[in-house]
């Protein structure tokens, strides 16, 4: 008795790839059009890199075997730029948290009011961090002050921003229990909004202090004091080895504050 082999079923057809989007190449198109269009307008060139080797390769040599020494003659613009840092990081989040009430419709029920501080913080956004110290320098001169209130001004924004959207994502339950037991508006704010953000708010603390380390040694070169002040001086004086020194020891500083910051985010947040 012969028996019938079954019958093997065909594999189906493979799917034709599909052809490229022509949004996404007139995207490229257009991109590669900007980008040839900005570099012929700034007469972009490399040719710097092979003319000025010599130049360069003496500049890379004093980098390359930083003054040491130099890092404990300045000790005093360290602790200015610490300083700087933490009187901006402790006033700015502390205005933030305030602004970041207002800026949410959760804890702010007033409509022109929410308004007017959108649009003020939008404003306070804008601008960078070494746009507000060149404003405080022209204001009260050269010196710590100017980078301390521009700081302020510049955590303001990012304090503010961070926690009212952490503010619009709260738990309605707390909410609603306040308002049935009459709660005014703070008290709202205060008891049934602040507990749940209040980890968040703590985390974006110790981030900002993070970036203000970094950013008051720049707004220091526009003017701002601390140790970027020194560092603009050692450049206007070409003493490169002294530069690397203090870029060194910055980096140092900024990778202990980040491990202690995560170490405390672990811990407390």
């Amino acid at each position: 008795m012969s028996t019938v082999a079954p019958a093997v079923p065909e594999a189906p057809a493979r799917p034709r790839k599909p052809a490229p989007s022509k949004g996404i190449i007139a995207a490229f198109v257009v991109a590669a059009i900007f980008t040839v269009w900005a570099a012929r307008s700034i007469e972009f060139t490399l040719m710097p890199l092979f003319t000025n080797l010599d130049n360069g390769w003496e500049i890379i040599h004093q980098f390359l075997n930083p003054s040491w020494g130099f890092i404990f003659r300045v000790w005093d613009a360290w602790v200015e730029t610490i300083a700087i840092a933490i009187i901006a990081s402790f006033v700015g989040v502390v205005l933030g948290l305030v602004f970041s009430f207002m800026a949410s419709t959760v804890t702010n029920r007033t409509r022109w009011s929410y308004r007017a501080t959108k649009v003020f913080l939008s404003v306070v956004r804008s601008l960078p961090d070494v746009a507000y110290v060149l404003i405080f320098v022209a204001l009260v001169s050269i010196g710590p002050l100017a980078g301390i209130l521009a700081l302020i001004v510049f955590n303001i924004g990012i304090a503010a921003k961070l926690t009212s959207e952490t503010i619009d994502a709260v738990d309605t339950g707390p909410l609603e229990a306040a308002d049935a037991s009459g709660a005014g508006t703070i008290a709202r704010a205060r008891w049934a909004v602040l507990p749940q953000i209040l980890p968040n708010y703590l985390s974006y603390c110790l981030y900002i202090f993070e970036l203000n380390i970094r950013a008051s040694v720049v707004i220091g070169i526009a003017g701002g004091g601390g140790i970027g002040q020194v560092i603009n001086v050692q450049f206007s004086r070409f003493a490169y080895e002294n530069v690397a020194a203090i870029t060194v020891a910055i980096f140092v500083v900024v990778f202990v504050i980040d491990q202690v910051s995560q170490q405390l985010r672990r811990r407390f947040v």
